[in-house]
C-alpha cells in the first residue's frame, strides 16, 4: 500500500466525526466544556439605568452651575429602589448600582458635592448622562452571546451567570481509551532488566487528550501477543470508548501485532502507513462507532501524531467550530537540507528577534526517541515533500506546540 499523503490521513481520520450528543450540566461544572447550541440572553443587563459611582442623583437642569443647593429627599442602595419620582430642586442619594430614580438624569459623585444639614451644594455641574449606566448597555434580551461551538472560558461562565443560566448545554465528552504495547515496556520506577524500556508514550497522549477535554481510560500495557492484544481492544469497545489509542506494534516486524489485532477484532482499516516523519507506521479504522488510531512506539513519533491526528479528532467530537492547528510562518534559525518524498515534522526551539521576527531553529538531533529534545521543543517546522534545501532566515511553517 502506497504511503498515505498527511493531508489526505487528516481528512481520513475527521470523515463523519459529528460532534457527541449533547448535555445539560451545572453552570459551575462547565468550565473548558464545549456549548451546543447558541445561547441567548434570558434578561436585559442592567435591566434598569443604574449609578455607576456614589453620589446623588438629580435632575441635570437644576445643577447646571455651581454654588447650587438642592434638598435630599431619601436614599438608593443596590437592589432596594427609590420609589418617589424626582421634582426641580432635589436630589436623591445613591449608591453605585442603585436605580435612578424616575425624574433624574444625572449623577453627581460625592466629591462634587458638600453636605449642609439636609440639602447638598454643588461644586462641579451635572451632565445628563453622567455617571449614569443605561438600561441594556452590557446586553438585551434576546442578544446571542456565546455561540455553539466555543470552549467556554471561567468569563463565558459569569457571563452565562448573567445571562440568567443555572446550567448550560454541552457536547458529550469524548471517551478516549489509551492501550500501551510491548514485552519491552516497564512502568516508571521499575528496575530496569536487560532490553527494558520505561513506558513514556502513554502518559503525554492522555495529558494530550486530557487537555482537549476528554475523558480518558488508562488500559495498560499489552503483552506482545494476538491474544493480550485483542483483549485491550476489546476492553476499549466494551468501556464505550469513542477513540482507542494504541502505541507500539505498528511497524512490520514479526512482533509488531496491532494491525493483525485490529483486524481480528472487525476493525475497518483506513490506512496504515503514512507519508511523514517521524510517524510513517501509523494506522487508522474503525470498530462500529470507535475509531482507532494505531500510533508508532517510538515516544517523538507518538507524540507527534497525537498532536497531529488525535488533537483535531477530539475537537470535531467535542463539537469545536475550529478544530485544526494553526499555522504560522516563522524565520529558519539555520539551514535544512533538502526532503525527500515524506512530509517532515521538525521539532525547534522558537525565540523573538529584536525586530520582532520569530524565529524557530530545529534542534540538530531529530531521532524519533529523543525525549529530551522534544521535552525543550516549542514548535514543529514543516517541511513539505521534496521541498528544496532552506537556508537561514528563509520563511518556514510551525505549528506551536502546548505550552
Amino acid at each position: 500500500m502506497a504511503l498515505m499523503p498527511v493531508a489526505d490521513a487528516i481528512a481520513a481520520i475527521l470523515s463523519g466525526a459529528d460532534p457527541l450528543p449533547e448535555e445539560m450540566i451545572a453552570l459551575d461544572a462547565a468550565w473548558h466544556r464545549v456549548l451546543a447550541r447558541d445561547l441567548a440572553a434570558r434578561r436585559t443587563q442592567p435591566p434598569q439605568a443604574m449609578s455607576a459611582m456614589d453620589g446623588y442623583a438629580v435632575r441635570a437642569a437644576d445643577a447646571a452651575g455651581v454654588a447650587v443647593r438642592l434638598k435630599v429627599i431619601g436614599e438608593v442602595a443596590a437592589g432596594r429602589p427609590f420609589e418617589r419620582k424626582v421634582a426641580s430642586g432635589e436630589a436623591v442619594r445613591i449608591f453605585t448600582g442603585g436605580v435612578i430614580p424616575e425624574g433624574a438624569d444625572a449623577v453627581i459623585i460625592q466629591e462634587d458635592t458638600t453636605i449642609d444639614g439636609d440639602c447638598i451644594g454643588i461644586t462641579e455641574a451635572a451632565v445628563k448622562g453622567r455617571h449614569i449606566r443605561p438600561a441594556g448597555v452590557d446586553f438585551n434580551e434576546g442578544d446571542v452571546l456565546l455561540k455553539r461551538g466555543r470552549v467556554l472560558t471561567e468569563r463565558d461562565l459569569s457571563l452565562a451567570a448573567g445571562m440568567n443560566y443555572p446550567e448550560l448545554p454541552v457536547r458529550r465528552r469524548p471517551k478516549v481509551a489509551v492501550l500501551g504495547t510491548g514485552d519491552e515496556l516497564v512502568m516508571p520506577g521499575t528496575n530496569l532488566g536487560p532490553g527494558q524500556i520505561v513506558y513514556s508514550n502513554g502518559y503525554a497522549l492522555r495529558a494530550l487528550a486530557r487537555a482537549e477535554g476528554a475523558d480518558i481510560t488508562d488500559l495498560g500495557i499489552a503483552a506482545d501477543t494476538i491474544a493480550a492484544t485483542t483483549e485491550g481492544i476489546r476492553r476499549a469497545s466494551e468501556a464505550g470508548a469513542d477513540i482507542l489509542i494504541t502505541m507500539g506494534g505498528a511497524s512490520v516486524g514479526d512482533h509488531d501485532l496491532v494491525k493483525r489485532s485490529l483486524e481480528a477484532c472487525g476493525v475497518t482499516m483506513a490506512f496504515w502507513r503514512i507519508a511523514m516523519r517521524p510517524g510513517k507506521p501509523m494506522m487508522h479504522g474503525r470498530l462500529g462507532a470507535m475509531r482507532v488510531i494505531g500510533l508508532p512506539g517510538n515516544p517523538v513519533s507518538s507524540y507527534v501524531c497525537g498532536f497531529l491526528f488525535l488533537v483535531p479528532l477530539i475537537r470535531a467530537l467535542s463539537g469545536q467550530t475550529s478544530v485544526h492547528h494553526a499555522r504560522e510562518t516563522a524565520l529558519l534559525g539555520r539551514d535544512l537540507d533538502a526532503n525527500d518524498q515524506r512530509e517532515d515534522y521538525l521539532r525547534a526551539r522558537l525565540e523573538r528577534r529584536e525586530d520582532g521576527a520569530l524565529i524557530a531553529t530545529p534542534v540538530n538531533h531529530q531521532d524519533s526517541s529523543l525525549l529530551g529534545n522534544l521535552a525543550a521543543a516549542q514548535a514543529l517546522v514543516i517541511r513539505p515533500p521534496s521541498a528544496p534545501a532552506a537556508i537561514k532566515g528563509s520563511p518556514c511553517d510551525i505549528l506551536r506546540l502546548p505550552e
